[in-house]
């Protein structure tokens, strides 16, 4: 990514803070910290005030596109600086491996959170699926005190069964439609 003085930009086509921020939707404040972290390097005016070409431009939409992707201004600083390839595929090694770990717990809060839409207990640490999740955070097994001693787990048991088709769920008086 090029920094504007490198770009070549002519004055006539740059603009302030506020227009770039507005351009993108931003907070004035954000160029600045990213400024402040290297990220953006504007030229200044005669009265010292910010002033950003289309290199600039590129560079704002480059650090937006590799935050959308997940990245930290910290690992898109040190691609930024990186020409070497071996560097950069380093980096974004360890951003996938990141990547992958926050897509693990999204899925684990997903199941969290559809295990408790199909679970049919009235209440919530009846649930096995609930009750399986506090367990594992304590770091113990899943309480056994609903099932007769020595008696397998059946399918029933088990965190996310869904609600048999048969049974429709039951309803309160205030949800009760008007029939």
């Amino acid at each position: 990514m090029k920094s504007s003085g490198d770009s070549g930009d002519s004055g006539a086509s740059a603009m302030g803070v506020g227009a770039l921020a507005a351009r993108f939707g931003l907070a004035t404040h954000v160029l600045r910290h990213w400024e402040s972290m290297g990220l953006l390097h504007p030229a200044r005016d005669a009265g010292g005030r910010r002033r950003y070409g289309a290199g600039d431009l590129t560079r704002v939409a480059t650090i937006l596109v590799l935050k959308e992707a997940g990245l930290g201004l910290g690992a898109i600083r040190s691609l930024s600086a990186s020409v070497d390839r071996a560097a950069r595929q380093e980096i974004l090694r360890a951003e996938a491996e990141e990547l992958r770990r926050r897509i693990a717990a999204a899925r684990a809060s997903l199941e969290l959170i559809e295990g408790g839409l199909h679970c049919e207990h009235e209440d919530i640490t009846e649930c096995p699926n609930y009750r399986r999740r506090v367990a594992e955070q304590i770091g113990s097994r899943v309480p056994d005190d609903d099932r007769p001693s020595g008696a397998p787990r059946t399918r029933a048991a088990r965190p996310h069964s869904a609600p048999s088709p048969t049974r429709t769920p039951s309803r309160s008086p205030s949800e009760a439609s008007p029939a």
